[in-house]
């Protein structure tokens, strides 16, 4: 091999396999991501689901009560005991459901790293694909050059990246008010 081509052929060795296991490596964190928010939504939506049975069971146990103290004259401790329970029980529920809402929330970051992710395979995409254009005639110019312009690309690259996903993240309309995170 001419030493003239040598640290050309590095160079391109070189940026082809960062481009390449860097890409394979994003690619399964995309797969691992999207899987993660896919159960994400499973569990919150069966979370949901078996709070809102539990609040509508209670309800009916309450109805039961209710009657049953209409019906028959109990002590007036008892029956502020068990309204407290009934209150104690429906702020708890109200507050599960709450809480089940941050999956607004965890799912915008989740997708706001698939982006991310997205935007890092497409700049490693890039530098690969720069990786071919140096001429070893020229080495020495063609590598700064090179070298520059990948600066260059890499860092608009990453500004237009990062440029909308550095804002918050937050969930409106919920039972307990407006929340920002982050």
């Amino acid at each position: 091999m001419d030493m003239k081509t040598l640290p050309t052929t590095e160079l391109r060795t070189l940026l082809a396999a960062v481009s390449e296991h860097g890409k394979q490596h994003l690619v399964e964190v995309e797969a691992d991501l999207l899987q993660t928010t896919y159960l994400l939504s499973e569990a919150i939506e069966k979370l949901g689901a078996s709070f809102m049975a539990v609040h509508e069971i209670v309800s009916e146990q309450q109805d039961v009560i209710d009657h049953l103290i209409a019906a028959h004259h109990f002590e007036s401790e008892e029956t502020q005991q068990l309204e407290a329970f009934k209150e104690k029980i429906g702020v708890e529920v109200n507050a599960a459901v709450t809480g089940l809402q941050f999956q607004d929330l965890t799912s915008q970051l989740l997708t706001r790293t698939i982006k991310r992710v997205t935007g890092l395979k497409d700049l490693l995409h890039e530098l690969g694909n720069h990786s071919n254009s140096i001429d070893a005639e020229h080495e020495h110019e063609e590598i700064a050059k090179f070298l520059d312009e990948m600066s260059r690309s890499l860092h608009v690259g990453s500004r237009a990246l990062s440029g909308g996903l550095l804002r918050s993240v937050d969930q409106q309309d919920m039972a307990s008010g407006d929340i920002e995170l982050f």
